[in-house]
């Protein structure tokens, strides 16, 4: 499976074409424009987002509600242009990809890389991302995700999940994602996320930006999907390039991550006892790029948005002036959007992993294989 997207967040739209998907995945436009709803919430998003109310069209590759092994066209309108004051591209905005961009391409300004690099492109990471969410539906993988994080506001409880019983983890997901669903921050926890929600709004008081950490999880996944026989294959380094890929993360951690380094090893991995029982699920899921049949945990750190009210120092290119980067309609905080991106992006790793392993055919050869 493989997608390519064209499009900016100033044009007409953004259009997604998907090829190698399997035949026979129950898809509709309205899955689609749900998951772009669930992208478009949370408290200290840009007026923006209220006016992205995306329709989507899905050209060929349907019939009769399922996929037909054709690729697929999706298009997802953009109604609102961005407002951006005059001068706004000839001024860098630190944080973002327009110094960068333009010292790459030798473009004549800033604009294209702006609006290409801009997080709008998400939109399309998370159509994508949601047709291969169908797929791994119908072999019974569940993806979620939560926050666990905002500013210095941190859910004690995340910390902990690596080391929670898998069985009883996977009960719990349930739940949580339910009340992560209801939390303008996708915080399960009500106190932690009031006091989420009370600091992105004191930052946005302030003309600041906050950033957080979110956890992404799956269910239900096979024991095999990856492999360990090459580098570029091992699916932890796919999965993580994955995330990483989306604007703003700056660091990927796969079950303990960083903690690990801080552990011995007896405290480091998960034992494996009588009936292949694992009591914890330190290795989130993956051993030697592999999945282990273990809830897949990936936790990933989003810095604060680069774009403030006040305007961080720059230059401009033009004149060498030092200035103030141009305040642009920007979110306070995007950590429980980025979650949901995270969904799509591991959701659609997963599936191609899922595809290289069984046959991608039609859905009922991967059902036979997994023997499901």
């Amino acid at each position: 499976m493989r997608y390519l997207t064209a499009g900016d967040s100033h044009g007409p739209g953004l259009v997604t074409i998907v090829d190698g998907v399997p035949a026979g995945i129950p898809l509709s436009a309205a899955d689609i424009e749900e998951q772009l709803k669930r992208r478009r919430r949370g408290v200290g998003r840009s007026p923006r987002m209220q006016a992205e109310d995306e329709k989507v069209s899905i050209w060929g590759g349907l019939y009769q509600g399922r996929t037909t092994g054709a690729p697929l066209g999706i298009l997802i309108p953009n109604r609102a242009a961005p407002r951006v004051e005059e001068g706004a591209y000839q001024v860098p905005r630190p944080g973002h990809a327009d110094l960068a961009g333009f010292c790459k391409y030798a473009l004549p300004d800033l604009m294209p890389v702006q609006e290409r690099a801009s997080a709008r492109e998400t939109a399309a990471r998370c159509a994508a991302g949601t047709v291969a969410r169908r797929l791994l539906e119908e072999v019974g993988v569940q993806v979620f995700s939560l926050v666990t994080a905002i500013g210095e506001v941190v859910a004690a409880e995340g910390d902990a999940l690596p080391d929670c019983d898998p069985a009883e983890l996977a009960e719990k997901w349930s739940q949580w994602y339910a009340e992560a669903e209801r939390s303008p921050v996708r915080c399960p926890w009500p106190e932690v996320g009031a006091a989420m929600e009370k600091a992105v709004r004191e930052a946005a008081g302030k003309g600041e930006t906050l950033g957080g950490l979110f956890w992404v999880v799956a269910l239900g996944v096979p024991v095999g999907l990856g492999s360990c026989m090459q580098g570029d294959r091992r699916l932890d380094g796919r999965l993580a390039g994955a995330v990483a890929s989306i604007p703003g993360i700056k660091g990927v951690e796969v079950g303990l991550g960083f903690g690990a380094a801080r552990r011995r090893g007896s405290m480091a991995h998960d034992h494996i006892l009588a009936g292949f029982h694992r009591p914890s699920d330190r290795a989130g899921g993956l051993e030697g790029g592999m999945t282990n049949g273990q809830p897949l945990l990936i936790r990933a750190a989003m810095k604060p948005i680069p774009t403030l009210l006040q305007g961080l120092p720059s230059l401009h290119l033009q004149t060498g002036e030092v200035t103030r980067a141009p305040a642009q309609r920007a979110d306070i905080c995007a950590v429980p959007a980025a979650g949901v991106v995270g969904e799509a992006v591991v959701a659609w790793e997963l599936a191609c992993a899922l595809v290289e392993r069984f046959g991608g055919d039609r859905v009922t050869d991967i059902k036979a294989g997994l023997g499901r």
